[in-house]
């Protein structure tokens, strides 16, 4: 099992400016090297504290890929609904290049309907544009003098600059929650998966069809797993409580506000269920996180039975992607953490052996 950095911004400016907010992040990649972390990773959203100070994930792992020589940098994830596929794929073309070709790029549909409203976006295009938007970027990447007629996006004879440092392009993943044909979707095509287990419950059903869908579209290997955690370790459970346990729980308050449109006044036919989804988050806790393993927060010993009851549960999983600095976690205490947890947590999983091949 391989274990990366995941940077989700949910703090306001009253908070944490962004100056402060990213110069922290960066501090802790420049430690991956050193402790074995092998990716950074961040997130697209807009205009809310939930995730908003990271409208362009490609300019943070720009940074990042100053910091760190080894770790991968992921995008988790762009979002094609609200990007022009042809600045899209020159922009992570040109990231390939500068990180020397250690780029991944996860793609997303987006979830949340402020975002939409606010780019007088129709929610009921969600799917269609990602699919749309997915293809033509991977099609840009990979071609040159493309020439697309699409429903949202047409272009002729466009050969997207800078070419790709990796042959064909980077790895792509899929950001799935719980809508099980995402998860199918991504293995018949030979993607990557990422998921966050927030909600518990049918994260080893939605696995076990994107490994089944992967398997049958004659892909080698299973596929590649991603999952996100929020992860704080420290010498003692009390002291892990104390200081992870309100960050957690403002963590999960912004998301349902942020998603709180979806239990008032908002339905799509492209997110089946999601007024469910986010009314059962307005239950979660810092307790019932941790109790389900969704969130990993206590001692060393806590946290390798954590992590070895939800890889059992769930069927397994490649990658575990934490977040250590969530909400008004300090510099000093998530990088204590994370040291903690590279010192006497992850060398018990990182010779783990997998019969899993990576996926493109």
């Amino acid at each position: 099992m391989e274990f990366g950095l995941q940077f989700f911004p949910d703090v306001s400016p009253q908070q944490k400016s962004g100056a402060q907010y990213f110069n922290e992040a960066l501090h802790l990649v420049s430690l991956c090297d050193e402790l074995g972390y092998t990716h950074v990773r961040i997130v697209e959203h807009y205009f809310h504290r939930y995730g908003g100070y990271s409208p362009n994930p490609i300019v943070f792992l720009t940074a990042a890929s100053q910091r760190t020589q080894k770790a991968r940098l992921i995008t988790g994830a762009v979002l094609p609904v609200f990007n022009n596929p042809l600045k899209l794929a020159g922009e992570i073309g040109m990231l390939d290049a500068i990180s020397n070709g250690r780029l991944e790029v996860g793609f997303a549909r987006a979830f949340l309907p402020h975002e939409f409203a606010r780019f007088r976006i129709n929610l009921n295009e969600s799917r269609a544009r990602f699919e749309e938007g997915m293809e033509q970027v991977r099609r840009l990447l990979e071609e040159e003098n493309v020439t697309m007629e699409g429903q949202f996006h047409r272009f002729e004879s466009v050969t997207s600059l800078p070419r790709p440092t990796q042959t064909p392009r980077p790895p792509f993943w899929v950001a799935a929650l719980a809508t099980p044909e995402s998860f199918v979707a991504a293995g018949q095509k030979g993607y990557g998966v990422m998921a966050i287990p927030l909600a518990g419950g049918k994260m080893a059903e939605l696995i076990k069809l994107y490994r089944d869908a992967w398997k049958s579209a004659g892909h080698p290997g299973q596929g590649r797993v991603m999952l996100a955690f929020h992860m704080f370790c420290a010498p003692t459970a009390e002291e892990a409580i104390a200081i992870a346990r309100q960050p957690l729980n403002d963590y999960l308050e912004s998301l349902v506000e942020a998603a709180s449109d979806w239990v008032m006044n908002t339905s799509s036919a492209d997110y089946p269920g999601y007024d469910k989804i986010v009314a059962g988050l307005q239950q979660e806790t810092f307790e019932s996180q941790v109790e389900k393993g969704a969130a990993w927060i206590g001692t060393p010993d806590q946290l390798r039975q954590t992590i070895v009851r939800y890889y059992e549960q769930v069927g397994g999983f490649e990658i575990a992607s934490i977040q250590v600095n969530f909400n008004t976690i300090s510099l000093e205490n998530a990088a204590a953490s994370i040291r903690l947890f590279a010192r006497e947590v992850m060398p018990h999983f990182t010779s783990w052996k997998t019969a899993v091949t990576a996926g493109g």
